[in-house]
């Protein structure tokens, strides 16, 4: 944003907020970051925030972009606006008297709990800490205030490990015979300050600043600089946030939870994030600050008195509603005013400072799966929102935490123990203890639990590896449990009797003892803990689920199609929605253990008759396997792929194989081994498969053809339904190439109709994968009757990468900003986009009514789908599980043009 005047353009890089008023809203997010922007609206309704401002992302953008320096007119934006703070709040930074004390808190246009700095109490020093004593006349909360400054400013901006602070604390409450921090007084904060600025001076290289405005630089750089460590990179590639977006900055003036029995901290959403109910929902503690609730320092106590009584008798802390009834009318007034403004729940961080309730953050909460399917529809039932807007408010992707099975209840259980069910659904996995061990062996294809005393945010790349998240300590509103919620993780928090030791890489509990590498299974709705791997059911989709899949489906216009080669996928993908299989690949159905010996007996023999009675003997096999799927599917289109893989793939490899196929053709192994070592291929990704199988070996796809039309014509005949096969050629490159197929193809389906004496219809196509194949649509379209883009083979032909050797580099492509994605896992727009972009323009300038899909894996990526509706695609394929994504996908994307 720019200020004009008559004389020159000046950029404003600060902006106030507080007392009623503020100069931005939630309109501003990008310039102003969420936490910015909602501060701001939350001012200008009246609510009570503390005064303070925000400077800009576009001061972030600058930092990076002019070696981590500031604009040369923002000190002086600052200290004006600081003197505003000052004037309103009536209290100076830097005042021994009377001290001004701020928080410096991040604040990215999208959320990122945890991912970034945050430093409060910040003004604080010898002499301030003297005159907050004598101001407040409580000695003990502003030495308290003064240690946690130290150690969160030490740690953020310094450099300095906070553990050491932490063990310091330890050792002093050991001392003197305290179990918690509250048992401390104010002679032991002085003590433990005076530990602290030693701590500081022996792992540093310069004492703790005593300068408040050194202080204010300091944080205000270490949030700034915090955008690009390492937890907040990892949040943004897993949650595909921009690097560019940057953060603001939001100074802004205490208020103290920590002032005695009559203040307090906590956490609430205006709806249950774990299951969608409309009820107050989080938790506060009394005398004390923010982190304390997050951190899993202290257990936190429930808000309502209901939530209370559900903890059970073994919970013996009372509630919000009964410790401060008067705050908690407040705060439910605040509830429905936020939700009925935002339209959509609410994530709210509140302190109470001596009787009076202050609003520090609203965000739109972070929910699972089933929680947000349930808030989109019961707001639409209010008429908060309408139906539209209840399909746009579920992100598609998180629809597959509800898409997988859940723990089978009638199956036995060895519960250990019981915690809080953070974040629901199931996970079974082997017990490991660290982030990066977890992130190791999830890379090797094993599922994992992360097991930790509590997470924090450098765990998140060992979080999103893990199937589930274990903590001894923490709440509900913790950090592993946010993070896990947002990320469809399972997870139980604060299971407390549970002994963690990182050291010997054990779990003690009730007498037992696991060891890392032991199996455990949590069940993240109901709290338990589980030794060894309990069955699963598959999931229910209806209520919910089912309400908002069909107000999707009223407004995409993309079909979905599923990519399925067995009747038990297909079945799948018939329950979750699939409106036709738009990959079938014949090749899987080849390695069955009945017909593997015909397939090498075919692949081995010396000339074309060997090879017709070896695919005699597997054409009644493809025929049944055809003829499941198109009885499944229901007259919906089937789109079966002819064989694909280079042949060596389906060659023996041992002795005894080699042994078993000689038997079975009479024939001596010797021969066979020659033969094999003939087919071997240096490229076989480029090699002699696809379509060049059939110009080789024509026989090939004669007798896979025979078994589709046959197929077709039986299931036609028995369920009256019209039953349309949709053939498709892979991997051409060229028309001739597709015209001299296509007429092999058809004339085997015409002699297997005519045969028949009844009428089919049929589709032919082919399978665009070469960039030579976009290229060249327009002439390969007079041959087609459809275009199925694989999307996979396209990936690793346009850009030159295996996806079978990328794991080993694209990381690090996607680390350093060169790839802004895993190509293969979203399709890369700028190349393998333009390719599918020029291919559908040119196939349909030769034949306008052409079929066009994609069926590579990308038919599921949210974005990707978002793609092929504006390309005009008429369908897109995707695993069977990721139907109701792709559904949703289109919806959405439909929805956002309009």
């Amino acid at each position: 944003m720019t200020v004009t005047s008559a004389t020159q353009t000046k950029t404003k890089w600060v902006y106030s907020f507080g007392d009623g008023k503020a100069e931005g809203g939630r309109a501003m997010r990008d310039l102003l970051g969420g936490k910015g922007a909602n501060l701001a609206e939350m001012a200008s309704l009246g609510l009570p925030v503390p005064p303070g401002f925000t400077i800009s992302t576009d001061v972030c953008t600058y930092f990076y972009q002019n070696d981590r320096t500031y604009p040369a007119d923002l000190e002086g934006a600052v200290e004006a606006a600081l003197a505003q703070v000052e004037q309103t709040v009536g209290a100076r930074f830097g005042d021994p008297a009377k001290p001004l004390l701020v928080s410096v808190r991040s604040g990215a246009r999208v959320s990122m709990p945890g991912m970034m700095d945050t430093v409060l109490n910040l003004g604080l020093n010898d002499e301030t800490a003297a005159g907050l004593a004598q101001q407040s006349g409580d000695e003990r909360f502003a030495w308290d205030s003064y240690r946690r400054f130290i150690q969160m400013y030490a740690d953020v901006v310094m450099g300095v490990d906070h553990y050491l602070f932490e063990e310091a604390i330890e050792i002093h409450k050991e001392g003197k015979n305290a179990d918690l921090d509250t048992d401390l007084d104010a002679d032991d904060w002085k003590q433990l300050v005076e530990a602290f600025k030693k701590i500081v001076a022996d792992n540093h290289d310069r004492p703790f600043p005593q300068d408040p405005k050194d202080q204010l630089w300091g944080a205000i750089g270490a949030v700034f600089g915090s955008w690009q460590i390492d937890r907040a990179r990892t949040y943004r590639r897993l949650h595909n946030i921009p690097e560019e977006w940057g953060t603001a900055v939001n100074v802004q003036a205490m208020v103290f939870g920590n002032m005695g029995e009559t203040s307090a901290t906590g956490v609430a959403f205006t709806r249950n994030p774990s299951t969608g109910e409309r009820e107050v929902y989080g938790e506060f503690l009394v005398n004390a600050q923010g982190e304390d609730v997050v951190a899993g320092i202290r257990t936190p106590q429930p808000l309502s008195r209901e939530a209370a009584e559900a903890a059970g008798p073994g919970s013996d802390k009372p509630s919000m509603e009964e410790v401060m009834p008067g705050v908690y009318g407040q705060l439910l007034d605040v509830f429905e005013k936020l939700e009925t403004h935002y339209r959509d729940m609410q994530d709210i961080e509140f302190t109470v400072q001596e009787g009076k309730l202050w609003m520090l953050q609203t965000r739109a909460g972070k929910r699972t799966a089933k929680a947000a399917l349930r808030i989109a529809v019961n707001m639409a039932h209010e008429g908060l929102i309408t139906e539209t807007e209840a399909v746009t408010r579920v992100e598609p992707s998180q629809l597959d935490q509800l898409l997988h099975p859940t723990l089978d209840p009638a199956a036995p259980r060895d519960v250990l123990t019981k915690g809080l069910p953070a974040s629901p659904g199931a996970a079974s996995g082997q017990v490991v203890f660290t982030a990066d061990e977890a992130e190791e062996k999830a890379k090797q294809g094993e599922n994992v639990i992360l097991v930790r005393v509590e997470t924090s945010p450098e765990d998140i790349h060992g979080m999103a590896a893990a199937r589930g998240i274990l903590t001894s300590r923490g709440g509900m509103t913790s950090h592993a449990a946010v993070v896990a919620r947002g990320m469809g993780r399972c997870c139980v928090s604060g299971a407390g009797s549970l002994h963690i030791d990182i050291k010997t890489r054990t779990i003690t509990c009730n007498g037992r003892t696991l060891k890392a590498g032991d199996l455990v299974t949590l069940d993240g709705t109901t709290g338990e803990v589980m030794v060894g791997e309990v069955p699963t059911l598959k999931p229910e989709l209806s209520g919910d689920f089912s309400t908002l899949m069909q107000w999707a489906d009223r407004s995409r216009k993309l079909k979905v199609r599923a990519n399925t080669d067995t009747p038990g996928d297909t079945q799948t993908a018939r329950e979750f929605g699939a409106e036709g299989i738009g990959l079938c690949r014949t090749e899987h159905m080849f390695f069955e253990a009945d017909r593997i010996i015909a397939v090498r007996q075919m692949i081995l023999a010396r000339d074309a008759d060997g090879r017709r009675a070896a695919l005699e003997k597997l054409r009644p096999m493809q025929r049944g396997d055809f003829v499941e799927l198109f009885r499944i599917m229901a007259g919906l289109p089937v789109t079966i792929r002819l064989l694909d893989p280079p042949l060596h793939e389906f060659l023996p490899h041992e002795e005894q194989e080699f042994a078993d196929v000689a038997e079975a053709m009479g024939v001596e192994p010797e021969s066979l081994r020659w033969r094999a070592k003939e087919l071997e291929e240096f490229n076989p990704m480029l090699g002699h498969r696809g379509c060049r199988l059939a110009v080789t070996y024509p026989e090939i796809y004669e007798m896979q053809t025979r078994a589709i039309i046959e197929a077709a014509l039986e299931v036609a005949q028995e369920s009256g339904q019209t039953v349309v096969p949709e053939i498709m050629i892979p991997l051409v490159f060229g028309d001739k190439e597709l015209a001299s197929i296509r007429k092999r193809v058809e004339a085997v389906a015409q002699e297997v109709i005519a045969a028949s004496g009844h009428k089919l219809d049929y589709l032919i196509g082919t399978m665009i994968e070469l960039p030579r194949a976009c290229l060249q649509a327009g002439s390969i379209a007079d041959h087609a009757d459809f275009f199925s883009f694989g999307t996979n083979d396209l990936t690793q032909t346009t850009l030159g990468i295996s996806r079978d050797d990328a794991s080993r580099f694209l990381p690090a492509y996607v680390e350093q900003g060169l790839l802004a994605y895993d190509p293969f896992v979203s399709m890369d727009r700028a190349g393998v986009g333009e390719l599918v972009k020029i291919a559908a323009e040119r196939g349909r300038a030769t034949k306008p009514d052409i079929k066009l899909g994609i069926c590579g894996e990308h038919g599921g990526d949210p974005q990707s789908v978002a793609f092929c509706h504006r390309q005009g695609l008429d369908y897109v394929s995707c695993s069977a599980y990721r139907v109701p994504i792709a559904r949703l996908a289109a919806a959405q994307a439909a929805l956002a043009e309009d």
